[in-house]
Protein backbone atom coordinates (compact mmCIF):
# COMPACT_ATOMS: atom_id res chain seq x y z
CA UNK A 1 0.00 0.00 0.00
CA UNK A 2 1.11 3.69 -0.75
CA UNK A 3 0.02 6.77 0.36
CA UNK A 4 0.23 9.76 -1.71
CA UNK A 5 -0.99 13.46 -1.34
CA UNK A 6 -3.09 15.05 -3.82
CA UNK A 7 -3.06 18.74 -5.24
CA UNK A 8 -4.77 18.89 -8.29
CA UNK A 9 -8.39 16.82 -9.91
CA UNK A 10 -9.18 15.93 -5.75
CA UNK A 11 -13.22 15.52 -6.91
CA UNK A 12 -12.10 12.72 -8.85
CA UNK A 13 -11.79 10.66 -5.52
CA UNK A 14 -15.85 12.16 -4.88
CA UNK A 15 -17.12 8.53 -4.50
CA UNK A 16 -14.98 7.57 -2.01
CA UNK A 17 -15.07 10.78 0.27
CA UNK A 18 -19.11 10.25 -0.03
CA UNK A 19 -18.34 7.21 2.23
CA UNK A 20 -16.93 9.21 4.74
CA UNK A 21 -19.25 12.61 4.48
CA UNK A 22 -22.52 11.38 2.27
CA UNK A 23 -22.96 15.36 1.25
CA UNK A 24 -21.10 17.14 -1.10
CA UNK A 25 -21.45 20.19 -0.52
CA UNK A 26 -20.20 19.35 2.97
CA UNK A 27 -16.87 17.79 1.36
CA UNK A 28 -17.21 21.16 -0.60
CA UNK A 29 -16.80 23.33 2.54
CA UNK A 30 -13.33 22.21 3.31
CA UNK A 31 -11.83 19.96 0.18
CA UNK A 32 -10.29 22.61 -1.39
CA UNK A 33 -8.63 24.32 1.92
CA UNK A 34 -7.53 20.54 2.63
CA UNK A 35 -4.10 18.20 1.94
CA UNK A 36 -6.31 15.12 0.63
CA UNK A 37 -4.63 11.87 0.90
CA UNK A 38 -5.48 8.67 -1.23
CA UNK A 39 -4.05 5.18 0.02
CA UNK A 40 -3.48 3.26 -3.11
CA UNK A 41 -3.16 -0.80 -3.69
CA UNK A 42 -1.75 -1.08 -6.63
CA UNK A 43 -2.94 1.54 -9.03
CA UNK A 44 -6.74 1.50 -6.88
CA UNK A 45 -7.64 3.59 -4.62
CA UNK A 46 -8.87 2.22 -1.26
CA UNK A 47 -9.00 4.93 1.29
CA UNK A 48 -9.43 8.52 1.37
CA UNK A 49 -7.94 11.43 4.08
CA UNK A 50 -8.69 14.92 4.26
CA UNK A 51 -6.90 17.25 7.06
CA UNK A 52 -7.50 20.89 7.44
CA UNK A 53 -5.20 23.18 9.54
CA UNK A 54 -7.38 25.22 12.35
CA UNK A 55 -6.14 27.47 14.28
CA UNK A 56 -1.97 27.29 15.35
CA UNK A 57 -1.11 23.68 16.20
CA UNK A 58 -4.24 22.55 15.31
CA UNK A 59 -5.17 20.24 12.62
CA UNK A 60 -8.39 18.24 11.68
CA UNK A 61 -8.96 15.41 10.14
CA UNK A 62 -12.31 16.44 8.04
CA UNK A 63 -13.18 13.19 5.78
CA UNK A 64 -11.57 9.52 6.22
CA UNK A 65 -12.66 6.23 4.52
CA UNK A 66 -12.12 2.85 3.78
CA UNK A 67 -13.22 1.40 0.00
CA UNK A 68 -16.30 -1.25 1.51
CA UNK A 69 -14.26 -4.35 -0.02
CA UNK A 70 -11.10 -3.06 1.94
CA UNK A 71 -12.74 -2.06 5.52
CA UNK A 72 -11.99 -3.75 8.71
CA UNK A 73 -8.16 -4.39 7.62
CA UNK A 74 -6.61 -1.75 9.00
CA UNK A 75 -6.60 0.25 6.71
CA UNK A 76 -8.32 3.05 8.13
CA UNK A 77 -6.08 3.16 11.50
CA UNK A 78 -2.75 2.92 9.19
CA UNK A 79 -4.27 6.00 7.36
CA UNK A 80 -4.73 7.63 10.60
CA UNK A 81 -1.28 6.79 12.26
CA UNK A 82 0.63 8.37 9.11
CA UNK A 83 -1.42 11.20 9.10
CA UNK A 84 -0.88 11.65 13.04
CA UNK A 85 2.95 11.14 11.94
CA UNK A 86 2.99 13.53 9.01
CA UNK A 87 0.97 16.62 11.36
CA UNK A 88 3.14 16.04 13.68
CA UNK A 89 5.59 17.72 12.80
CA UNK A 90 3.43 21.08 12.66
CA UNK A 91 1.12 20.57 15.19
CA UNK A 92 0.66 19.50 18.46
CA UNK A 93 -3.48 18.36 18.74
CA UNK A 94 -5.54 16.60 16.00
CA UNK A 95 -9.39 16.85 16.41
CA UNK A 96 -11.50 14.80 14.52
CA UNK A 97 -15.55 14.98 14.45
CA UNK A 98 -18.16 12.37 13.91
CA UNK A 99 -21.51 11.23 14.65
CA UNK A 100 -22.64 9.61 18.02
CA UNK A 101 -22.34 6.23 16.69
CA UNK A 102 -20.94 3.15 17.90
CA UNK A 103 -18.32 2.22 15.54
CA UNK A 104 -17.31 5.27 14.80
CA UNK A 105 -16.56 6.64 18.29
CA UNK A 106 -14.63 3.07 18.75
CA UNK A 107 -12.98 3.25 15.87
CA UNK A 108 -11.05 7.03 16.78
CA UNK A 109 -10.52 5.57 20.69
CA UNK A 110 -8.72 2.95 19.42
CA UNK A 111 -6.91 5.03 17.50
CA UNK A 112 -5.81 7.30 20.30
CA UNK A 113 -7.98 10.02 20.19
CA UNK A 114 -10.29 10.98 23.52
CA UNK A 115 -13.26 12.78 23.84
CA UNK A 116 -12.96 16.72 23.40
CA UNK A 117 -16.52 18.28 22.82
CA UNK A 118 -19.99 18.53 21.56
CA UNK A 119 -21.38 20.55 18.98
CA UNK A 120 -25.24 20.67 19.09
CA UNK A 121 -27.62 19.62 16.88
CA UNK A 122 -24.68 19.83 13.96
CA UNK A 123 -25.98 17.17 11.74
CA UNK A 124 -29.86 18.51 11.44
CA UNK A 125 -28.67 22.20 11.11
CA UNK A 126 -26.12 21.56 8.17
CA UNK A 127 -27.48 18.68 6.29
CA UNK A 128 -30.26 18.62 4.05
CA UNK A 129 -31.44 14.92 5.41
CA UNK A 130 -31.39 12.97 7.80
CA UNK A 131 -28.05 10.99 8.80
CA UNK A 132 -28.83 7.54 10.03
CA UNK A 133 -25.69 5.33 11.53
CA UNK A 134 -26.27 2.16 13.28
CA UNK A 135 -30.30 2.65 12.60
CA UNK A 136 -30.86 6.23 14.20
CA UNK A 137 -30.04 9.48 13.24
CA UNK A 138 -27.42 11.75 13.75
CA UNK A 139 -27.86 15.14 15.57
CA UNK A 140 -24.36 15.90 17.50
CA UNK A 141 -21.11 16.37 16.13
CA UNK A 142 -18.80 14.27 18.80
CA UNK A 143 -15.81 16.01 18.80
CA UNK A 144 -12.18 13.77 19.39
CA UNK A 145 -8.39 15.23 20.25
CA UNK A 146 -5.32 13.04 19.54
CA UNK A 147 -2.03 14.76 21.18
CA UNK A 148 1.35 14.94 18.13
Amino acid sequence: MEIKLIDIDKKRFLALLLEGDEQESMIDRYLGRGDMFVMYDGDMPVAVAVVTKEKRGVCELKNIAVDRSYRRCGLGKNMVEYLCSLFGSDCHTMLVGTGDSFATTAFYRNCGFVYSHTVADFFVDNYDHPIIEDGRQLRDMIYFKRNL
